[in-house]
């Protein structure tokens, strides 16, 4: 696990200089706390900070081959380097370390640009081709790993972190105005936009072919479009079963002491149940709860996660955590790069602080929800079809009127029902892409032009073009998980598990994630996944005699705080000191008097604006850090001053 980072000459001129790239590595040193290393010639520089996982002592970056005419730096971990090690070396390869990073180069020199079809794993790498002058950057398919960069036209700057980007003189610090629309539509900044404007996100499963003065995107893979319509049930718990525990045992593999995230959920209680099956110690888990302040027995899962500790005897540890985290937030939007409105920035970090006094790898669940459909929102489709018997006339005169006055409040089990119909009945006529989009978004186009001082010109809608790119022969449920998967998985989820949890130099797996699991589940028919109003059905069939009824018939929370509950209490007084009317109208985003309107509905109970006061606060914060400069430690002292206020 490592940050990589480098800069590409386009046009010739000076070859950059190591000072740089240690400048460029020192800013994202707590990706890589064990080592560092870089290699320039002929107008590149690539660079890294490595966080040593395997091969402790003979992993050091950049890696050449024979004859120094290849150089790679990786970030991640190639889980299948084995098996190509000795088919490489059959081949007539030789390798110089045990690394995983080195079967890059040699699957490079072996299999041309097609080599990135062979690994299987989580990564981000750049690879120097110096005989034919070209750069390669890639990003593995998922997206588990980020790759950041910016093209000027004279030279490519690339990085893990867009932090590191920032350090080349000449790149300015500037809102992009797009990336701003959709975070506040999305409450993330979808690929490849990125917050600072001219830098953006490499896509996933894409690689950057940098040769020839210019840089293009080229994407190698995608999600198989085939559905097998011919397993039966019983069929597909077998395969499902076998696939989960193949990929839970090869990313267990480490030469560091490794551990597993467990929240109680199906999820992440499966993996743990794989690894207690294949471990010779009790597994180390890590479990995250609220206290009994503002909606903290609500949000709190550590109960079901004890049961499920318990079950498996693993060896386990609790953290509690409480309001005052807050102080955190400056720290952590500044490891985050961009702001993000998803509270479980937050407790991802907590819990890998927790887990970092033990282990340098963990497990985490991520990824089951989308593949098998556990959201709530898969079943609009379900609920579509019964409300699509009702008369219009009943729906437009009578439903409508009294969904938009429905109280909303996400914190109180009631109120939380509440929410979801109101959600649900105001969005039942849209087409399907802007009912999803309701669904997940934060602010719709509506409230959008009614709080935006400036409007962008050239518009983006991220969940359009997810939507325009799936097969038109998956049906509703299939699109929706595709969706998911090119949008809010990795422009949310994973990139806020890797920057949480490189933050606290510790190197997170995701076996739900697996190549060979998301094609598997991807082949699955949409109707083994869903049935009814059961969600992940298919998953609790496989999981029936290997978890607690309890466990696989449990309400679904999310991994988030209850911000919501938050600001209306414990952080009130803060919350309106950052979005005061002059800060506001200083900053110029926003129209002061949509913002105190906003924080009037969510105090009131009349609607529920958790997302959006987050969006809100979490970009003020931001923009001291990254636009005005001022360092974490600064931010977080005002904050925690008007917490005390």
């Amino acid at each position: 696990m490592c940050g990589i980072h480098g800069i590409v000459n386009l046009v010739g001129g000076e070859t950059p200089g190591r000072d740089l790239l240690e400048r460029m590595g020192d800013v994202t040193v707590h990706r890589g706390p064990n080592d560092s290393g870089g290699y320039t010639a002929d107008g590149v520089a690539i660079g890294m900070r490595r966080l040593s996982i395997i091969d402790l002592s003979g992993g050091h970056q950049p890696i050449s081959n024979h004859d120094d005419t290849l150089w790679v730096v990786c970030n991640g971990e190639i889980y299948n380097f084995r098996e190509l090690r000795d088919e490489l070396m059959g081949k007539g390869h030789r390798f110089k370390t045990r690394s995983d990073s080195e079967v890059v180069l040699h699957a490079y020199a072996e299999w041309g640009d097609g080599f990135v079809e062979h690994l299987d794993g989580m990564f981000g790498f750049a690879l120097f081709d110096k005989t034919r002058r070209r750069v390669l950057v890639g990003r593995d398919r998922l997206g588990i790993k980020p790759i950041y960069y910016l093209d000027d036209g004279q030279r490519v700057i690339f990085a893990s972190e867009a932090k590191a980007i920032l350090q080349v003189p000449g790149v300015e610090r500037a809102v992009d105005p797009v990336a701003l629309h959709q975070y506040l539509s999305l409450g993330y900044v979808p690929a490849p936009l990125c917050m600072f404007q001219g830098i953006q996100k490499l896509p996933v499963a894409s690689m950057l072919v940098i040769e020839g003065g210019k840089a293009t995107v080229r994407r190698y893979w995608r999600l198989p479009e085939h559905v097998d319509e011919k397993k039966t049930e019983a069929q597909w718990v077998e395969e499902l079963l076998a696939e989960l525990e193949r990929s839970v045992v090869e990313q267990m593999v480490s030469d560091v002491p490794l551990g597993a995230f467990l929240s109680g959920g199906i999820d992440s209680s499966s993996i743990v149940a794989f690894m207690a099956k294949h471990s010779k110690e009790p597994v180390r888990t890590y479990a995250i709860g609220f206290d009994t302040g503002s909606a903290g027995s609500f949000y709190n899962e550590l109960p079901f996660a004890r049961q499920v500790a318990e079950k498996f005897k693993t060896q386990h540890r609790e953290i509690v955590v409480r309001p005052d985290v807050v102080h955190l937030m400056p720290k952590l939007l500044w490891h985050m790069d961009e702001p993000i409105a998803d509270s479980a920035y937050i407790t991802t970090y907590l819990v890998s602080e927790f887990a970092k006094q033990d282990v340098t790898v963990i497990l985490s669940g991520v990824g089951g929800d989308e593949l098998f459909g556990g959201y709530r929102r898969y079943l609009g489709e379900f609920y579509g079809q019964l409300y699509g018997h009702i008369p219009r006339r009943l729906r437009e005169s009578v439903i409508q009127p009294v969904a938009r006055r429905l109280p909303a409040d996400r914190h109180s089990t009631l109120l939380n029902i509440s929410r979801l119909a109101r959600g649900f009945l105001l969005s039942a006529e849209l087409p399907r892409s802007a009912r999803y989009e309701s669904y997940v978004g934060v602010y719709d186009d509506a409230h959008l032009e009614a709080l935006l001082t400036r409007m962008p010109d050239v518009p983006y809608a991220a969940i359009a073009e997810a939507f325009a790119q799936v097969p038109p022969s998956a049906d509703d449920l299939k699109a929706l998980f595709e969706v998911d998967l090119a949008t809010q998985m990795p422009d949310d989820l994973l990139l806020l598990t890797d920057k949480m949890t490189m933050a606290t130099s510790i190197e997170c797996r995701v076996p739900l994630l697996d190549t060979r699991f998301v094609e598997m589940a991807a082949r699955m028919p949409s109707r083994f996944k869903i049935r009814g109003r059961e969600l992940k059905y298919i998953l609790k069939q496989a999981l029936k005699d290997i978890l607690p009824h309890e466990i696989l018939y449990r309400k679904k929370r999310g991994f988030g705080a209850p911000m919501g509950a938050w600001v209306k209490n414990e952080l009130q007084t803060m919350t309106h000191r950052l979005l005061r009317p002059e800060q506001v109208l200083a900053r110029g985003f926003f129209r002061p008097e949509e913002v105190l309107k906003t924080l009037e509905l969510h105090e009131s109970n009349k609607e529920d604006h958790t997302d959006h006061i987050l969006a809100l606060l979490n970009l003020e914060v931001w923009c001291r850090l990254y636009l005005d400069g001022r360092t974490p430690e600064d931010v977080s002292q005002e904050l925690q001053s008007e917490v005390r206020a």
